[in-house]
């Protein structure tokens, strides 16, 4: 990063998702710690489109790009985008009335929220859902394109299965990990640490509770 020389590094078994092989393989602090380097793209893809979008921005692009892949099968999201990863988030989906609430997830996690903004809607609950697969690309874009897809008026849930540091940038409430991992079936880990409908769901009334109150 400090020669801007044009590498491709590519990391795989993202999160806590990784299971059996416990906290020593389940990098909680790792995506934001590569963040943290000047210079240094990080992309965390949340399908296979994005992924395709991902190499095209590393080919295309100056300067070194981490790609963050995930070791558990995703599904390929209905409205997924391989161009858009170039402008580092976008829209995924808006609910079929005004939004009031914006959930925004990374990687595998993108899944998550489009699955806890059907639970939302289910109760009268309109959620928009942000895929954003690089930090860095979305704030080299203007303030008036960051605006159109994370309004500064609509409340923000961010989901990442890591540690919430930084994410107070774009969210005003994170859902995270900020603790190392446990050894057990994947989906047994996600769910216990908070990566799940339920806690998303949650956390998102919490949110809107408290945005009401001081309304």
């Amino acid at each position: 990063a400090l020669s801007q020389a044009k590498c491709i590094f590519v990391w795989t078994h993202d999160s806590v998702g990784v299971g059996e092989d416990g906290p020593t393989h389940q990098p909680v602090e790792q995506i934001m710690s590569l963040r943290g380097i000047p210079g240094l793209r990080v992309i965390r893809p949340a399908d296979a489109r994005e992924a395709a979008g991902a190499w095209k921005v590393a080919v295309e692009s100056d300067g070194p790009t981490a790609l963050i892949m995930s070791r558990q099968g995703l599904p390929v999201l209905e409205n997924s985008d391989m161009l858009a990863v170039a402008r580092g988030a976008y829209v995924l989906q808006d609910p079929d009335q005004e939004p009031t609430v914006v959930l925004v997830g990374t990687g595998s996690e993108v899944s998550l929220c489009v699955e806890a903004a059907a639970a939302l809607a289910s109760e009268g609950i309109m959620a928009r859902v942000v895929s954003m697969p690089c930090w860095e690309s979305f704030e080299d874009l203007d303030e008036t394109d960051q605006e159109k897809v994370l309004p500064a008026a609509l409340p923000t849930v961010s989901v990442e299965a890591g540690i919430t540091l930084g994410w107070d940038r774009h969210a005003d409430l994170p859902v995270g990990i900020d603790r190392f991992g446990a050894s057990a079936p994947g989906e047994i880990v996600m769910a216990e640490l908070g990566m799940s409908v339920k806690n998303v769901v949650a956390a998102t009334k919490e949110l809107l509770a408290v945005v009401a109150e001081h309304a």
